[in-house]
């Protein structure tokens, strides 16, 4: 048996962290949405039980059991005491350790190729929860829908789709560990902004008042380390987005247009100055959408 199953990419259009629990983990407030940038996650069995192999066409990533793909397989075949082998083949088109979710959205679609493929029955929010403890970001991923996140990162709250708008990702060289930007983090000099006029904004379909409360605390931190963020950002605003902001803990910057003429010339404009660009919209990528309708805020 094999499944094709698809990743999207997450951007953080809010990001805050309200404070730290007594066990080191952060309490997040996000609002994320998923975009039509994605990787592509192929599973086949194999007749060998014991067996996990993980293969990707990107030379920058581990495959072996500090893959996350490899360690969700292994979390549901041992949840669920599956003798099947699997062979996974990861096609790459999301940056490396970019701020976007790469490795937990690979994550998140194993999870959900293997729920369809074993048939399983899961939920969304049963599959969150396999993927809380693989890495705050993959319970997201498992929804891959806009959304607000909150708690360690396993409460998730979808929202409504987001209006017409554009995305320009621009994602400079430098490859940033998010562990050594959380330990920067002094959750006494951050600037917290208000998450509700956000969700509101999505709730009534409102541009501009989506672009006006995008906020995300960990920006100045990873760009006092890396200033290409910050001139990266200045770009897209000097060529016409409606905002920008880093996504996660950086380095991808992304700039917002409600039109896509406007988006294409930043876009165009943004090649000249960053290698790696990206011009994409929003999308939700949702198997129980029709169950979640009277759920959404």
């Amino acid at each position: 048996m094999e499944i094709t199953e698809k990743a999207p990419a997450k951007l953080n259009l809010y990001l805050d962290t309200p404070f730290q629990h007594s066990n080191g983990d952060f309490e997040w407030e996000m609002v994320m949405t998923t975009v039509d940038l994605a990787d592509y996650i192929h599973i086949e069995t194999l007749p060998d039980y014991d067996q996990i192999i993980v293969q990707t066409d990107s030379g920058f990533l581990p495959c072996d059991h500090r893959n996350l793909t490899y360690q969700a397989a292994k979390k549901i075949k041992q949840h669920f005491s599956i003798s099947v082998g699997l062979k996974i083949s990861i096609q790459k088109n999301i940056p490396v350790a970019a701020g976007m979710g790469g490795g937990s959205a690979d994550a998140a679609a194993v999870l959900r190729a293997l729920n369809k493929l074993w048939k399983l029955g899961l939920s969304l929010q049963k599959l969150a929860n396999f993927g809380l403890s693989l890495d705050s970001d993959v319970p997201f991923c498992v929804y891959s829908q806009p959304a607000l996140v909150t708690g360690k990162g396993e409460i998730i709250t979808p929202l409504n789709e987001l209006p017409a708008m554009w995305f320009i990702i621009a994602k400079p060289p430098a490859s940033v560990s998010t562990p050594f930007i959380l330990k920067q983090v002094d959750h006494q000099k951050l600037h917290h902004q208000n998450i509700e006029q956000l969700v509101t904004g999505i709730k009534s379909q409102d541009f501009k008042q989506i672009t006006s409360n995008m906020s995300n605390v960990l920006e100045p931190i990873t760009a006092k380390r890396y200033p290409e963020i910050s001139r990266i950002k200045n770009k897209m605003l000097q060529f016409g987005t409606s905002a920008a902001l880093m996504s996660g803990t950086g380095p991808t910057v992304y700039g917002v247009c409600e039109k896509y003429s406007r988006a294409s010339r930043v876009y165009n404009s943004l090649r000249g100055f960053c290698e790696e660009v990206y011009l994409v919209k929003p999308v939700s990528l949702n198997d129980e959408k029709g169950a979640l309708k009277n759920d959404l805020v």
